[in-house]
């Protein structure tokens, strides 16, 4: 029998701490959140590998510590209202609503936004909320945001996303012309008009698929 409770310290301390992640909010939702409830069944044994892990519909939840990478890049704070595109397990979301006061969650496939919606349900998190949509178009109805955080990598910072940020808002995601290759970048909003940009890393995502993203037929 795993002891889940120590197999998640464990890679709080060897996988995240030892990368260089401070933030304390983000190192107490990783210890906190159980990555195991957001994996496959028969994968569980493997939810704290220093890796990413295939889920439903050919996609994967990331690796712990990219996702605490990008977290602690975003800047999170106790009043935020987060935008995360590319729910998938939903595990991303669920790290961000320890921190935030509300995640807003975009997701274009019908059964991971399902079972995403379940598995937070189930674990009492309900400051999340799940929509399925195309989320390269952003969702207006609640922008502006704090921060943007995608769990799959465009071409391009979309239009709408920048548009949608709030001023000092953050956008962290992975950005590239190869389907799986990219670099992980964080852009700042410093005025209507102003935005500045820079790289965190080299980094690999699934594709982030709508109309200001890749072509589903890609």
């Amino acid at each position: 029998m795993i002891d889940f409770r120590e197999a998640r310290e464990w890679m709080v301390v060897r996988q995240i701490v030892a990368r260089g992640v401070r933030d304390a909010n983000v190192l107490s939702a990783m210890r906190h959140v159980p990555r195991e409830e957001f994996v496959l069944v028969q994968l569980r044994e493997f939810a704290y590998d220093d890796r990413a892990l295939p889920i439903a519909s050919q996609q994967t939840i990331s690796q712990p510590a990219i996702v605490a990478q990008m977290m602690e890049a975003a800047e999170l704070g106790p009043r935020d209202r987060v935008l995360d595109v590319g729910t998938g397990s939903g595990y991303a979301a669920a790290i961000a609503a320890e921190i935030v006061a509300h995640v807003h969650s975009v997701e274009r496939d019908p059964v991971l936004a399902e079972t995403a919606r379940e598995t937070l349900a189930r674990l009492g998190i309900s400051n999340v909320t799940v929509h399925l949509c195309d989320g390269t178009v952003g969702l207006s109805a609640y922008a502006p945001y704090d921060a943007i955080i995608a769990g799959a990598g465009g071409p391009r910072v979309p239009r709408a996303w920048r548009e949608q940020l709030s001023i000092g808002g953050r956008i962290v995601m992975p950005v590239g012309h190869d389907h799986h290759h990219q670099r992980l970048i964080k852009l700042v909003r410093h005025g209507e008009h102003d935005y500045r940009e820079r790289w965190l890393g080299d980094v690999s995502f699934v594709p982030l698929i709508g109309e200001d993203g890749w072509d589903a037929c890609y």
